[in-house]
């Protein structure tokens, strides 16, 4: 998969014969963003543009759009499984001023070579979402550009959108989450030491991907997933919770997860774990073999599970 140039800069792309640009924020790059990408980039292929993409990042703590779904390195995978090739990611507070009339000079012209361009039905630009898609034909029009909106996915009777998503995570709605996304939910946060509980106490060594503020977190319990160590995927089972039954109520919400049969120093790296199914909520245990046991137990299930799954080549049953 080749990985796109990305640019934070109000400069232009490279785009010798023009582009075909998929507007909007992106976040978890779920299936209704999926649409308007692939559209943008089947056109690009068909007219021999470069297929590109717009959008932008907030300032950490800025609850304009909720808590982030993807870190910026996930959400720039999934897009270039997609097929784009330029990605304009500049800070929010670099563009935010632009009128309508000067999103569309500075930035589709300025920047992208735009010819064709690709958004929702719900997208806004410009200083205080003052344009929207009716404004933003009529611009491009004007300039000679193309403009198509993609109608919003559906999923059990409504439209697909970020804020479901993150609800359905909040509530430990996971199946729900990742049918929206069209993928399963993923982070990549940076491996940091935690106390070394697992290793000392409980005899299973875990990875601590805690997550950074500003991103959303899922609901607090036991989850089957898989994560990405040594260009492998391997099964594990991952706990979020406050760990009431080593350090008790207050403590901090951490992001734990065990790997059977792996070692390895892993810390600093930032390993894609993706998120399978809910397995059951977090409580107090009345000792630590207790909770070993679940460790233990959640681990075999997740390596169950994904022997099961048929046809996923990229995952691989560690030795035993």
């Amino acid at each position: 998969m080749q990985m796109p140039h990305i640019t934070a800069e109000l400069a232009p792309i490279a785009a010798p014969h023009g582009s075909a640009v998929a507007l909007g924020y992106f976040d978890g790059v779920h299936l209704g963003h999926r649409a308007v990408i692939g559209a943008a980039a089947a056109a690009a292929r068909r007219a021999g543009l470069t297929p590109a993409v717009f959008t932008f990042e907030l300032a950490e703590g800025n609850t304009l759009k909720g808590g982030r779904l993807l870190s910026r390195r996930e959400k720039t995978r999934r897009m270039a499984a997609l097929g784009v090739r330029e990605i304009f990611d500049p800070p929010f507070e670099a563009f935010c001023r632009l009128s309508p009339e000067e999103f569309v000079r500075q930035v589709l012209i300025g920047c992208f070579h735009a010819r064709a361009v690709f958004c929702g039905d719900n997208f806004t630009f410009g200083a205080r979402a003052a344009g929207n898609v009716e404004s933003l034909r009529a611009l491009c029009a004007a300039r000679g550009i193309g403009v198509t909106v993609v109608e919003m996915a559906q999923y059990a009777g409504g439209a697909v959108s970020s804020t479901r998503i993150r609800a359905a995570l909040e509530e430990g709605r996971l199946a729900d989450a990742n049918a929206m996304l069209g993928a399963p939910y993923a982070i990549d946060w940076t491996v940091r030491h935690g106390k070394g509980v697992g290793t000392s106490r409980l005899g299973t060594p875990t990875i601590n991907q805690n997550y950074p503020a500003g991103a959303l977190q899922p609901c607090c319990g036991v989850y089957l997933t898989r994560i990405r160590l040594d260009g492998r995927w391997w099964p594990s089972a991952t706990g979020i919770s406050r760990r009431p039954t080593v350090e008790g109520p207050g403590a901090p919400v951490s992001c734990e997860t065990y790997v059977p049969g792996f070692s390895g120093d892993v810390y600093g790296q930032n390993p894609t774990l993706e998120f399978h199914r809910y397995l059951c909520p977090v409580r107090k245990y009345g000792s630590l073999q207790e909770l070993s046991d679940l460790i233990t137990t959640a681990a075999a299930r997740s390596c169950a599970y994904f022997r099961g799954l048929q046809g996923d080549d990229a995952f691989t049953t560690p030795a035993e």
